[in-house]
């Protein structure tokens, strides 16, 4: 009897093996950008809600495109020469400011770290802990954690912990906000003439365009190993990734402000909860201080190893969490300054979400010059090759990166003069 044969398996079709070649590289772009909603980044847009309500959702707009164009050219510089940022500042400049931009990446995530562990105090103390007790606890759990080896295991609880706020969309639409005016807020610009909201729109800069998130994607686009034959699933995960991130934000904003918008500034962590009272009812506290424990926890260690990377990359010493406290002390050094200072600053008496806040003005305030770096940077050819800056995306580009600056300028002269 004749066998008949079998018919030859089906070949996928070829965009489901586009689609799997997608997810398999999927994600130094989104973690990157995602990681913009930390503890500072989360009481700053809730901040704004409360403040101003949606008048600062077209503001939103423009930052998400300019995040989309940094986030990009910083992968694609990772993908196209093999190397980090750090190491491309210190090849491509004189060391003078190859040195400046590592000191104000330093200063900027030290900036940031105080924020996360004042996100730690607000978030323990909506759950009944005394801020003096949880810092501590958590300088030493997270400096352990880390140069123990075991850092690994503490992030995956605390990125559970902060998937809270994916509520917030759900929040932002039982809230029944006024869609006319959020509609109108994001399409036009709504920009009140005040000191406080120029302050307020350069926080949103600082906390939505981190410059560790530009140093970071570049680092792990490297580490995954993507180069330029795998860059075009890369770039879609980057550019999804930064939208996605503001999308959220964006509903933070408008949740917060269908909840308390006008109320003024955030004067603490309870208030900024009340935004989830539409999506969990009386559990909103709880909620948002389990999620924004878990964020401040993700941030407040990676915020201060992005730097101490960068540091150590461009001195070429050891920099690894797998490295012991002998083998890289520059390294761990560094990482541990950070977290020390981080603790004692948000232990001084005063307001933990005005302090976060402020952060984030700090950060805004360096976020240009370091963006000014990557412009130059993706814009050689001698560096980047026929990858480099096309016409139309280097223009679009300058002009976002020339406007952060003009913002950030404007902010300074604003304090200088003692009206901001």
């Amino acid at each position: 009897m004749t066998e008949i044969a079998a018919p030859p398996p089906a070949r996928p079709h070829r965009r489901a093996r586009r689609l799997l070649a997608i997810l398999a590289i999927a994600g130094p772009g989104l973690i990157a950008a995602n990681a913009g909603n930390d503890a500072g980044g989360v009481l700053t847009y809730a901040s704004a809600g409360a403040q101003f309500a949606y008048r600062t959702l077209f503001l939103m707009v423009l930052v998400t495109i300019a995040l989309v164009c940094v986030q990009e050219m910083c992968a694609r510089l990772g993908a196209y020469t093999g190397q980090g940022l750090g190491s491309l500042i210190r090849e491509q400049f004189p060391v003078r400011a190859s040195v400046g931009a590592l000191v104000l990446l330093f200063v900027a995530n030290a900036g940031l770290t105080v924020s996360e562990f004042a996100g730690i105090g607000a978030s323990m103390e909506l759950l009944g802990v005394s801020r003096y007790v949880a810092i501590p606890i958590a300088l030493v759990a997270l400096w352990a954690l880390t140069v123990l080896g075991t850092y690994s295991k503490g992030e995956r609880i605390a990125l559970v912990l902060s998937l809270a706020f994916l509520t917030y969309p759900a929040a932002a639409i039982l809230a029944h906000p006024n869609t006319r005016v959020v509609a109108r807020d994001l399409l036009t610009p709504q920009f009140p003439h005040s000191t406080a909201f120029l302050v307020l729109a350069v926080a949103l800069i600082g906390t939505t365009i981190t410059p560790y998130m530009q140093f970071y994607v570049a680092s792990a686009v490297v580490d995954k190993g993507i180069g330029p034959d795998g860059y075009k699933a890369e770039r879609v995960d980057t550019v999804n990734g930064a939208i996605l991130s503001d999308v959220v934000s964006v509903f933070i904003i408008i949740a917060t402000a269908a909840a308390i918008g006008g109320s003024g500034p955030l004067t603490s962590a309870r208030q900024a909860a009340q935004a989830l009272v539409p999506a969990v009812g009386s559990a909103a506290p709880t909620l948002f201080g389990i999620g924004l424990l878990g964020a401040s926890l993700l941030a407040a260690a990676v915020v201060p190893l992005s730097s101490s990377y960068a540091i150590a990359e461009s001195v070429g010493a050891p920099r690894s969490v797998s490295n012991s406290l002998r083998e890289a002390p520059l390294f761990f050094g560094l990482f541990t300054l950070q977290l020390v200072a981080g603790a004692a600053f948000a232990l001084a008496p005063g307001n933990l979400v005005s302090l976060a806040v402020d952060m984030q003005v700090v950060n805004g305030l360096i976020t240009p010059v370091l963006l000014v770096f990557v412009l130059i940077l993706a814009n050689r050819r001698s560096v980047l090759g026929t990858a480099a800056n096309g016409r139309m995306f280097r223009t679009v580009a300058t002009v976002c990166v020339a406007a952060v600056s003009v913002l950030a300028f404007t902010v300074v002269v604003l304090k200088i003069a003692g009206k901001a």
